[in-house]
């Protein structure tokens, strides 16, 4: 799968439990997090700065997902991406 132009194709990182206060907090009650974390599958011909393997957070609202290979993956667009680790 190759993405194109200003896309790009990032698997969800999911992130285990967090704790705060001594409480558990799983994703699914953590709603104040607007990032979510991805790992980069394929970037579009128009996205100089990013790579596949590249690390990411973006908006949890951002695209779509597709599935490919078993997996669901999510397809955003470049404005969407705020951090490369």
């Amino acid at each position: 799968m190759q993405a194109v132009n200003h896309y790009i194709v990032v698997e969800k990182i999911k992130e285990g439990p967090s704790i705060i206060g001594g409480l558990e907090i799983t994703e699914s009650q953590n709603k104040d997090i607007r990032y979510l974390k991805g790992k980069v599958v394929s970037v579009g011909n128009l996205v100089p700065a990013l790579k596949p393997g590249n690390v990411l957070y973006y908006d949890k609202h951002a695209g779509h997902a597709i599935e490919w290979d078993s997996k669901i993956l999510q397809v955003i667009r470049e404005g969407d991406v705020v951090v490369v680790e």
